[in-house]
């Protein structure tokens, strides 16, 4: 027994035993419920199928929710009740954190969503369409720790007196100038990691609002042009009317993600000189300084701001749903 419960070969193993009986037992159940006719049929059937998946979404993420909040109450070591202490830190030190994830917040998803639209216009029907595209979303197949590190080389600074291996200061230097510290003076470092998510995100926004753009109605074009509408008319006033729910669900997709963003930060700045965001700190005060009430309560604030996002997004969703039948 000491072999399933110490070793990592034998968990492995246990755990496939445990997948694989409780594999039978539902496909037993399954069975059972195939010879019972009627209504109670659909209700077991349901039960079967729908109660893991239930089961698991309760201990995956309701229970750590609950959980979550109720430690934000509590005392570093989750032993003393402290009412609202937690979240006080966050309006006494956290503020930089908190302007730092509001400026994240508005300038990605805008940035991205301009990029990628201007860009899904310029492109539609070109000779390089599928070229240009791919172009443009080849960075949304890398994680933001990757991009974080290929950034950092661009960026990277070394005094004047030394040769500079990063992209942009060999560039400056070039020409004359003085060498630039990207990622060392506040508050520009924090715009200059904000292009970094812009450099992500910008294909997604890309690809959505290029298939909206092609979906929207050719007649509703053409009678515009009828009507003597100039390109920027046309754009301003019949493509981006037609493609508002799209533009809708891809700012607050965006805004999620970045009310998210973790990676980027470390892997670049280590979250130093004054680049800290709500998710940087959530982690710094759990695992690094171990005060699990502050941590909960970044965790907490950080849940709140998205759930409005994530509704908004949903309803815009069944919306664009309920117009395409």
């Amino acid at each position: 027994m000491g072999f399933f419960l110490y070793s990592k070969n034998g968990q492995l193993i246990l755990a496939v035993l445990a997948f694989v009986a409780l594999l039978a037992v539902l496909l037993l159940i399954a069975k059972f419920a195939d010879r019972i006719k009627g209504r109670k049929q659909t209700l077991v059937m349901v039960a079967v199928f729908g109660g893991p998946a239930l089961l698991l979404l309760v201990l995956g993420q309701v229970y750590p929710a609950i959980r979550t909040m109720w430690m934000s109450l509590m005392d570093r070591r989750s032993e003393n009740f402290v009412g609202l202490t937690n979240y006080a830190y966050l309006f006494e030190d956290g503020l930089t954190a908190l302007a730092n994830t509001m400026l994240w917040v508005v300038l990605v998803p805008a940035g991205s969503t301009i990029i990628g639209l201007v860009y899904a216009v310029l492109i539609d029907k070109s000779r390089f369409e599928k070229v240009a595209k791919s172009l443009l979303f080849l960075p949304m197949a890398i994680s933001f720790v990757g991009a974080g590190i290929i950034w950092k080389f661009v960026y990277e600074y070394r005094g004047s007196a030394q040769e500079q291996i990063g992209l942009l200061n060999a560039l400056i230097t070039s020409l004359g100038f003085e060498p630039v510290r990207f990622l060392q003076d506040a508050p520009l470092n924090t715009v200059f990691l904000i292009v970094v998510m812009v450099w992500i995100q910008a294909g997604f926004a890309m690809v959505v609002l290029s298939a909206a753009i092609k979906a929207v109605p050719i007649d509703i074009i053409e009678a515009a042009r009828l009507d003597g509408a100039s390109a920027w008319q046309l754009f301003t006033r019949v493509t981006v009317p037609s493609i508002r729910p799209s533009l809708v669900v891809v700012l607050t997709t965006i805004c999620i993600a970045t009310l998210k963003v973790f990676d980027i930060t470390l892997t670049m700045t280590g979250a130093e000189f004054n680049t800290q965001v709500l998710a940087n700190e959530m982690y710094d005060w759990s695992f690094t300084f171990g005060n699990n009430g502050i941590g909960s309560a970044m965790a907490v604030v950080i849940f709140l701001l998205v759930i409005p996002l994530v509704v908004y997004n949903v309803r815009q969703m069944n919306k664009n749903k309920a117009v395409r039948g």
